[in-house]
């Protein structure tokens, strides 16, 4: 039986396309959930043919009505796992409660440092010697779900934010997907 899973992201989908192009990736992608009407990632959903959900939040009374709504489309398309790719929300009790330890988030930095938006940021200001990737499993918090894996990249001297960023992006895109498939092969705890 094939295991059908959901990307959410919110902005450029860099992830989400890492993750389209794996070799052997060890489910099926069969939804992108994007809460920013007009992001670029909707744009590559379709590219590969992947159905999407867009939805704006500000739309909705609660955080619950919507996550509800996704609920239903996420059982309409047999979904059993998430991947947060750029997803710029905390996940509620609702997603949570129907997908217990079948979410998935990576964040660029070695958590629990620099937590939240901005991490390259947060690490480049804060003058950090070193940041990286962190993919963890998601609860209710602000990226403190345990950690399933990390990496690290140096911030080297002459580093711009941009150029930091580029470095991290390159090691998420390798290291996301291969996560996917350790965790999908029960690989990891």
């Amino acid at each position: 039986m094939t295991i059908k899973a959901a990307v959410f992201a919110s902005g450029a989908g860099s992830n989400f396309e890492a993750i389209m192009e794996a070799n052997d990736l060890k489910c099926k992608i069969s939804l992108l959930v994007c809460d920013k009407p007009g992001a670029l990632v909707i744009d590559k959903a379709a590219r590969y043919g992947i159905p999407t959900l867009v939805f704006n939040p500000k739309e909705y009374g609660s955080k619950s009505e919507y996550e509800e709504m996704i609920h239903r489309h996420l059982q309409h398309y047999g979904i059993s796992w998430i991947f947060l790719a750029g997803y710029m929300r905390l996940i509620g009790d609702t997603l949570l409660n129907e997908y217990e330890s079948k979410i998935l988030n990576i964040h660029p930095s070695l958590l629990p440092f620099f937590p939240g938006k901005d991490a390259i940021g947060q690490a480049y200001d804060a003058g950090a010697r070193e940041t990286g990737v962190s993919i963890h499993y998601v609860d209710a918090g602000m990226d403190t779900g345990p950690v399933i894996a990390q990496e690290s990249v140096m911030i080297e001297e002459n580093d711009t934010k941009e150029k930091l960023k580029e470095r991290i992006q390159k090691v998420e895109h390798q290291l996301y997907p291969t996560v996917i498939n350790q965790v999908l092969s029960n690989k990891v705890r």
